[in-house]
């Protein structure tokens, strides 16, 4: 499938083939049951698949606009929603919307929310009221997205990276995550932290502040903040993020989690 999608990439003559077609709506259906991932991890780190992400740009092109009904609703796009949540042993409260190509493990809980296509959700985690998981974004096991919480999707460029959260990680109410921004394992970000790939995250809980950009880093508990920035017109401050504290090791996640919450209770 991979060079059938990569060629006809490179020529969209092709894509008039039944063949072709085939491949990218195998290509499709596989992300769908998550039998493979846009970015999966690898030697410690992730790796991305570009020629998925090419798959679902072409499965664009040979969708046509179709009505789909799901009574009374009615929606009209060249995508449909994902079905059979029973079987999938997926929890879904109306009005969720799960878009088809996108994954949902077992024990998955979607609240009225809404996933992307490519997007994949592995177990345990809970997507929170009009939480969004964008287009192709990776959120691992025993996730929180709080309300509201916006995870950016990607598609193009295709060499960029999709928004990864790792496993047990609490992104608070009206937290938004965009352009690939990489959340390592066990990170906590407070409420209405915005994290983009300019985003300055400062690691202030030692002697001096360490900045960084991307990434945050493992057990991290973030806030936000501001810096200041002189301009020729002043002095003004900018959005930043503050990793103020580290998650104390537990055996037991949601007991870390809430004890994390109670210890920076004066941030959250």
């Amino acid at each position: 499938m991979k060079k059938v999608i990569e060629n006809a990439w490179e020529d969209r003559t092709l894509l008039s083939q039944s063949a072709v077609q085939k491949a990218i709506r195998e290509t499709i259906a596989q992300l769908d049951r998550g039998k493979i991932r846009v970015a999966e991890p690898q030697n410690g780190g992730w790796k991305v698949n570009e020629w998925i992400k090419k798959a679902v740009l072409l499965y664009f092109s040979i969708q046509k606009m179709e009505t789909v009904k799901a009574s009374p609703f009615e929606f009209h796009d060249k995508i449909g929603l994902k079905q059979h949540f029973a079987a999938q042993q997926v929890r879904v409260v109306p009005h969720a919307v799960a878009r088809y190509g996108s994954y949902l493990a077992p024990n998955v809980i979607l609240m009225p929310s809404y996933v992307n296509i490519g997007a994949y959700v592995d177990s345990g985690t809970m997507v929170d009221t009009w939480a969004t998981v964008g287009s192709c974004a990776q959120i691992g096991k025993n996730v929180h997205l709080s309300g509201g919480a916006g995870i950016g999707g990607v598609l193009e460029p295709l060499q960029a990276s999709p928004v990864i959260i790792e496993d047990n990680c609490f992104i608070g109410s009206r937290a938004i995550v965009v352009e690939g921004v990489h959340v390592k394992q066990g990170a906590v970000l407070a409420a209405n932290v915005v994290l983009t790939q300019s985003t300055k995250i400062i690691d202030v809980t030692g002697d001096k502040p360490v900045e960084m950009t991307g990434t945050v880093p493992e057990n991290s508990v973030v806030i936000p903040g501001t810096r200041s920035k002189k301009f020729p017109a002043g002095e003004f401050q900018l959005s930043c993020a503050l990793i103020i504290g580290k998650r104390k090791e537990s055996t037991d996640i949601k007991t870390s989690i809430n004890q994390t919450l109670r210890d920076y209770s004066d941030f959250f």
